[in-house]
């Protein structure tokens, strides 16, 4: 997830230690195999207060192939004790950032 910063930018710009994927799950609707030409059209689904989702179509031609649904955290480094992380409110800049793109902000 780039939204026009590198990863380590972002993490420096906005004091994050990374948006870790929380939840993970995915639907196979169709084959592909090595050589197909797909298409990969990802856009933010759903924005929380820490919390967002992403959602990836993935397509062959006219044929949807594949969803993935993920759920990441925008987390810090708990203060005091840099191994354990807590989830940070998402600056509204980012939200916009990502927003920007042909789907926007989806709910």
């Amino acid at each position: 997830m780039r939204a026009g910063l590198s990863n380590p930018q972002m993490l420096k710009t906005y004091g994050i230690a990374g948006i870790p994927i929380v939840e993970l799950r995915a639907r196979v609707l169709a084959p592909c195999q090595f050589g197909d030409t797909i298409v990969v059209d990802s856009y933010v689904s759903k924005w929380g207060n820490t919390r967002f989702s992403v959602h990836h179509k993935i397509s062959k031609g006219n044929v949807l192939v594949a969803e993935i649904f993920e759920k990441h955290v925008w987390a810090a480094r708990e203060e005091g004790d840099s191994a354990r992380l807590k989830g940070k409110a998402i600056p509204q800049d980012v939200k916009k950032r990502f927003s920007g793109s042909a789907h926007g902000d989806r709910d």
